[in-house]
């Protein structure tokens, strides 16, 4: 797909299946998600959990929040429907390192601001507080995102109730679900534009979750072979599954392999069905994308 741009975004990636028709949008459900340097979406049929849509834009030259708003205000206003609001529900998706995950026996709702306050400073006059209760896990993830991008959400498609989540929210059902009760120890990593997601699991549990900003290819070992010591996973004997938005051959991926013998690329997920057009996809891009589809 040859890519196209404007002076603020560029189309990376959209595929979209032949059986993808315009007039059943209120049994798809639109899966939305944003980052500070792009925003991407798929659209899933409800009702057969087919992905027959995904598009992935880069943003460009972004200072501001603002700015980033206009360009998805740009994207999504062009579009020929993903700005209807005939859909069955729409989930949204934010990209943000202020997160912290409580147990779900500790969480108490009007104290969401305090757990979050621990590790993150949140700017109350341009951020809003959310929280998301894992299905999977007994977690509670709780997040700040934008207040502009929530509002404009909200002013978009009036008529729905939106589905706000955290992007690690989305990978950790996501690995759950692909886990399959693994008996040993597995790390599994997203690897995202300057950002490395790390997650451990073992019998279908949530061992661990964090994300670590990166710029180069020595910053992946560092961060994973740290938690590999930290969770007690051996560089010669556990397993290490990775996602993301990378090619096979990555510097990243060779250098690992140096220090870690069991490396996988990771598959597309199993709980969705995709068609033909989606083979023009490696399978192990857009895991957290695909994965929003998860989140209730």
């Amino acid at each position: 797909m040859t890519k196209t741009a404007t002076s603020n975004f560029k189309l990376i990636k959209r595929i979209k299946a032949g059986s993808f028709d315009e007039s059943k949008l209120p049994s798809y459900s639109l899966c939305l998600q944003i980052g500070i340097r792009d925003f991407q979406f798929c659209v899933v049929n409800k009702q057969t959990g087919t992905c027959l849509v995904m598009e992935d834009y880069k943003l460009e030259n972004i200072k501001t929040i603002n700015t980033r708003l206009e360009v998805i205000k740009e994207i999504v206003n062009k579009h020929s429907f993903i700005g209807s609001n005939l859909w069955d529900n729409i989930k949204v998706s934010f990209k943000t390192h202020k997160f912290s995950l409580v147990p779900g026996s500790h969480f108490l709702p009007e104290a969401s601001s305090d757990y979050l306050a621990v590790n993150s400073e949140i700017k109350t006059k341009i951020e809003e507080v959310y929280y998301y209760k894992h299905i999977a896990s007994s977690a509670v993830n709780i997040f700040a995102c934008d207040k502009k991008v929530i509002s404009w959400s909200k002013e978009r498609y009036p008529n729905k109730s939106l589905q706000v989540i955290h992007q690690g929210s989305a990978l950790i059902e996501g690995v759950l679900k692909y886990d399959d009760h693994s008996k040993e120890k597995t790390m599994f990593t997203y690897f995202d534009r300057g950002i490395l997601h790390i997650m451990v699991s073992q019998k279908n549990q949530l061992l661990y979750y964090n994300q670590f900003a990166v710029r180069k290819s020595e910053d992946y070992l560092k961060y994973i072979m740290l938690v590999f010591k930290e969770i007690g996973l051996s560089p010669k004997t556990s397993s290490l599954v990775v996602w993301g938005l990378l090619k096979n051959d990555a510097p990243q991926i060779e250098l690992l392999k140096k220090y870690i013998r069991n490396i996988s690329f990771g598959t597309k997920p199993n709980f969705l069905k995709f068609p033909s057009e989606f083979e023009d996809i490696a399978d192990h891009r857009y895991f957290d994308l695909y994965s929003i589809f998860l989140c209730e």
